[in-house]
C-alpha cells in the first residue's frame, strides 16, 4: 500500500477537490510541524527536564506545567512568520497574539490549547494539542479580539495531535476526518485512516464520576440509567472510561465510539461549564460532527454558539449521535 503523506493529502484536497486554499494548506502543515516538535519534548520527559510545574499561572488561574509553556511557545514561534496568519489565541494567554509587523499578515486566525490534559504529563498518560482555524471576516486593517468571536460552524479547519504510544494527528477541513500517524524514522505524517466514522450507538461513557453529586438532574438521570445496566431502562450494560485528557477521550470515541460528558455542575453555578468553547469544545465538536457524531452543551449544538468572550466556557456532551441526543432530550424535558 502506497504511503500518503500529510502534504500530499492536503495538496490533493486543494488541487483535486478545491476544498482548501493554499494559505490554509500551509497553515495546517506548519501546525503539524510544530506538533512534531512538541512530541519530541513530550517524549523526552524527565530526560529533557520538562516535567513538573512552572512558577506561573495562566489566564484561567491554573498553575502552568513546564510543558504547557514550551508547547505554547513552539506554536507561537512556528506560526508567526509564514504569512498565512493574522493573529493567534491560546488557552494559556490572556489576550490575542498578533503577527509581528515585520512579517506579512495572512487572512486566518489560529486558536489552540497547546497541551490538553496537563494533569497527565507527569504520570506518562496521553496528552495532546488541540487547534482551530477561523478566517478573518471583513477587510478592516489589523485584528482584534472581536475578530475571533465567531461560532464554531465558521471554522475552516480543526484538529488535534495526541502524544501517546503513537503520535497521531486528527484533522478535518470540513470534508470528513482523516488521521495521520507520525513516522518517527522518516519524520513525516502518514495517512493511516480516512473517512473516520463514530458509531451512532455505544455502550461506553466517559465522565468524572466524582462530581456526580454536583450534576444537574438530566445528567444524573442519564448516568444512573447507564449504571443500572441490563436491569435498568436502557436494557444494556455500559462501561465507563475517563482519562482526564479530552484529547485522549475524544480520540477513543473517534476510534470506536462512546459519549463524553463534561457538564455544568453546581460547585461554580455561574460558569456554564469547565471546558473552553474556542480552544477545546469547538474544534472537537467540528471533528465529531464530521465523523457522524453529535456535540451539544446539553441544550443546543455547540457549533451554533456565538462566543461572547475569548475564554468562554461551555458544558460539553459529544460522541455517538444517539446518546448525545438522549442527554440533550433529558435537558429539554427538565426545562
Amino acid at each position: 500500500m502506497k504511503k500518503i503523506s500529510l502534504t500530499q493529502y492536503l495538496v490533493e484536497q486543494q488541487r483535486e477537490h478545491g476544498r482548501i486554499p493554499a494559505q490554509l494548506r500551509l497553515l495546517i502543515e506548519v501546525v503539524a510541524r510544530a506538533c512534531k516538535q512538541i512530541a519530541i519534548s513530550v517524549n523526552k520527559g524527565a530526560l529533557g527536564d520538562v516535567l513538573g510545574t512552572a512558577t506561573t499561572e495562566n489566564v484561567q488561574g491554573e498553575v502552568q506545567k513546564k510543558l504547557d509553556i514550551i508547547a505554547n511557545e513552539v506554536l507561537l514561534e512556528a506560526n508567526s512568520w509564514g504569512g498565512h496568519l493574522a493573529a493567534m489565541a491560546s488557552e494559556e494567554m490572556d489576550s490575542i497574539h498578533t503577527v509581528p509587523d515585520r512579517y506579512p499578515q495572512g487572512e486566518y486566525l489560529l486558536l489552540f490549547d497547546p497541551l490538553d490534559g496537563s494533569s497527565n504529563i507527569d504520570v506518562n498518560v496521553s496528552i495532546g494539542t488541540i487547534f482551530s482555524v477561523l478566517k478573518k471576516v471583513g477587510h478592516h486593517h489589523g485584528v482584534n479580539e472581536a475578530d475571533f468571536l465567531q461560532s464554531g460552524k465558521a471554522q475552516a479547519a480543526a484538529g488535534y495531535c495526541i502524544y501517546g504510544p503513537q503520535t497521531t494527528l486528527a484533522l478535518t477541513v470540513g470534508d470528513g476526518v482523516a488521521m495521520f500517524t507520525l513516522d518517527r524514522e522518516q519524520g513525516s505524517w502518514v495517512l493511516t485512516s480516512e473517512n473516520v466514522q463514530i458509531p451512532a450507538d455505544t455502550k461506553e461513557f466517559a465522565v468524572n464520576m466524582s462530581n456526580m453529586r454536583h450534576w444537574a438532574p438530566p445528567v444524573k438521570r442519564y448516568i444512573d440509567e447507564c449504571l443500572a445496566g441490563t436491569d435498568g431502562p436502557r436494557g444494556k450494560d455500559f462501561n465507563m472510561r475517563w482519562i482526564a485528557s479530552m484529547v485522549a477521550d475524544v480520540h477513543r470515541i473517534l476510534t470506536r465510539g462512546g459519549v463524553f460528558l463534561y457538564p455544568w455542575d453546581k460547585r461554580e453555578p455561574d460558569k456554564p461549564g469547565k471546558l473552553r468553547l474556542m480552544y477545546e469544545a469547538n474544534p472537537m465538536a467540528f471533528l465529531v460532527e464530521q465523523a457522524g457524531g453529535a456535540a451539544t452543551n446539553g441544550h443546543e449544538r455547540i457549533l451554533d454558539i456565538t462566543p461572547g468572550k475569548l475564554h468562554e466556557r461551555v458544558s460539553v456532551v459529544l460522541g455517538s449521535k444517539n446518546e448525545v441526543e438522549r442527554v440533550t432530550a433529558y435537558h429539554a424535558k427538565a426545562n
